[in-house]
């Protein structure tokens, strides 16, 4: 089976923040075991198809989560919002639940991720929106969503549900292994 892609946004500029979130050092995930073991169910399942999956987030120590609060406080630093939160106020992302002061990231279980062509030259599936863009528009059930974008959705969802993963309502890049082995803790530590 071919390696699952890796593109882990939180390291480098290209997410809401506009610039690289403390906690993150490298391009290297970490996830719990049985998430790890789900997900490589997931990409055998993909790959007769030629596509694979491509991993925007795994494990968030909780100084990125801080990191995010702390910017979300920031109402003067708007350089990313008609690309990530144009129809968003800075003041309402907690409000509708597009920031939290703690994450389901933290535990090693939630993963963030898309759909790719296998080939090296393949574009990720038209899913509607980018990655971490906050607005309905997001959302898995989003209505006006082209039947392309809603059937590569429903797709990932699919997928992900069959091997033991749920979704978050407002962002369908996000899920969770349902049978998470830590679903109390939330650790800091840094992934070097």
């Amino acid at each position: 089976m071919p390696a699952i892609q890796i593109d882990l946004k939180y390291a480098g500029e290209d997410n809401f923040m506009g610039r690289p979130v403390i906690g993150y050092v490298s391009q290297r995930t970490v996830l719990t075991k049985p998430a790890a073991e789900a997900l490589k169910g997931v990409q055998s399942d993909l790959k007769p198809f030629g596509l694979e999956l491509l991993v925007f987030d795994t494990y968030r120590p909780q100084q990125a989560v801080d990191d995010f609060v702390a910017w979300s406080k920031d109402f003067s630093e708007t350089s990313t919002k008609a690309k990530y939160y144009p129809k968003v106020g800075k003041e309402a992302l907690f409000a509708e639940g597009y920031i939290a002061e703690k994450s389901g990231h933290t535990r090693g279980s939630t993963i963030d991720l898309t759909i790719i062509g296998s080939s090296a030259m393949s574009k990720p599936l038209d899913m509607g929106t980018r990655f971490d863009y906050f607005g309905p528009e997001s959302w898995p059930e989003y209505a006006n969503a082209s039947s392309q974008q809603r059937a590569n959705r429903l797709l990932l969802r699919s997928l992900m549900r069959k091997h033991g993963f749920k979704h978050y309502d407002q962002e369908w890049w996000h899920f969770t292994y349902e049978n998470e082995p830590y679903p109390n803790t939330y650790f800091d530590f840094i992934v070097r």
